[in-house]
């Protein structure tokens, strides 16, 4: 862009992180014709975007507005401005404006009609690039230079830049291979800022198995169960869907769904037990009444199978978890299969899940969003002390984030003029 010989050139502003937080700032920003540099240590931006759409990208969720918020736990205040500004029906609404189509899916998730990320970045990026963001890829950010200018390694050595605001919108500590490793967290916490410490959120845990039943079902599916839990105020909660069994315990939609309150309770007790209805779809007293039929010359694990269609993995868990004296008395039998008890000892490795919780506390930013702690420096997405379950909420929480922190860089940047 040229500019007149006395006029005021744009100001500039900094955004250290290439994904949905970071583009979302940078889009807020160029749409009001400041400058844009984006930095992402990976060489392409979007890593962890791409790879959350390959098994079918779910932008958002259609569920009403308090429910959704509640998703939220404890940050739900926090977030609720941001998510108020941006909502799940304008995020779906920016999306139908990149020229991708989306639709409900049945559990109300939102997805693209290619069911894809690549197009939609793709299509965003472009859109980006032609409203003048300038992308530099393989700029990992390493602090700052005395004079207050960004410091980043590259493969052609050390660079600097300088501008007007920052946007650092780095990531949790989950998938290090895709550029969010965390490795923010001293750079921030040494300039004296508060960080919570990042943990494994929608994550795993660990149980350990009989060799025999890890051989037998690693990677096996628990379909149409209802998992029950009773959170730290001792209010009972439930849900239905599934989970997978893994070598080293179980992880999955429904796991996931409860991870925070699981994974809260074994750092506060050692250890945590969720309790599994293997038949929800059979009342007690019809279930009780069908082991209890004559099973003749068949086997347990045949009448168990013909009587109530309990077999495969379920069946495994069942002899996996109880003592052979609960198989002789069918009352006792039919109380398990409706409430078995699946004790987890530990969550899985920070790098193997979903997303984390931790990160920059509110409480260290401004009301408008800035670090008290470093004037003109903002923050958004997954470094932000918050989470959430899959279904959606993770990436609207991010973009409407990062929309915050570009509304947030330019009142402040006016207001320095």
């Amino acid at each position: 862009m040229n500019h007149a010989p006395n006029a005021t050139p744009p100001a500039r502003v900094a955004i250290v992180g290439g994904g949905p937080a970071g583009l979302m700032a940078a889009e807020t920003l160029l749409q009001a014709g400041v400058a844009v540099d984006v930095f992402d240590a990976m060489p392409s931006p979007g890593r962890k975007f791409l790879l959350a759409g390959v098994g079918g990208m779910n932008i958002t969720h259609s569920e009403a507005q308090d429910a959704f918020y509640r998703r939220y736990g404890p940050r739900q205040a926090a977030l609720a401005p941001m998510l108020d500004a941006f909502n799940a029906d304008a995020l779906r609404a920016w999306v139908h404006g990149l020229g991708i189509e989306t639709f409900v899916g049945s559990s109300g998730k939102v997805f693209p009609r290619e069911m894809k990320a690549a197009p939609l970045l793709r299509a965003w990026l472009a859109r980006l690039r032609e409203a003048g963001m300038q992308l530099h890829v393989r700029h990992r950010w390493t602090g700052w230079y005395a004079d207050g200018s960004l410091r980043f390694a590259t493969p052609d050595g050390e660079a600097c830049w300088q501008g007007d605001a920052v946007i650092l919108a780095l990531g949790g500590g989950s998938w290090a291979k895709l550029g969010s490793d965390g490795r923010w967290l001293p750079l921030l916490a040494e300039r004296g800022v508060d960080i919570a410490p990042l943990q494994p959120a929608n994550c795993g845990f660990e149980r350990p198995w009989s060799e025999h039943f890890a051989t037998k079902f690693a990677g096996a599916a628990l379909k149409g169960v209802t998992l029950s839990f009773v959170d730290a105020c001792g209010q009972p909660c439930s849900r239905r869907g599934e989970f997978v069994l893994t070598a080293s315990g179980v992880e999955g939609n429904l796991i996931y769904a409860f991870s925070a309150a699981i994974r809260d309770a074994i750092a506060r007790d050692g250890q945590a037990t969720v309790w599994l209805d293997l038949l929800p779809d059979r009342s007690p007293e019809r279930l009780l009444a069908e082991l209890q039929r004559g099973r003749g010359a068949a086997s347990l694990a045949n009448h168990l199978r013909k009587q109530c269609g309990l077999d495969g993995a379920k069946a495994g868990l069942l002899r996996e978890l109880l003592d052979k004296d609960s198989f002789t008395d069918m009352a006792t039998l039919a109380k398990a299969i409706k409430a078995l008890p699946l004790t987890l000892y530990a969550t899985r490795p920070i790098d193997e899940a979903i997303s984390t919780a931790g990160g920059v506390r509110f409480e260290a930013m401004s009301e408008s969003g800035m670090l008290q702690a470093l004037p003109g420096v903002f923050c958004a997405g997954e470094m932000l002390d918050w989470e959430a379950p899959t279904g959606g909420y993770l990436l609207t929480a991010c973009f409407a984030s990062g929309r915050a922190a570009g509304m947030a860089a330019l009142q402040w940047l006016a207001e320095q003029h």
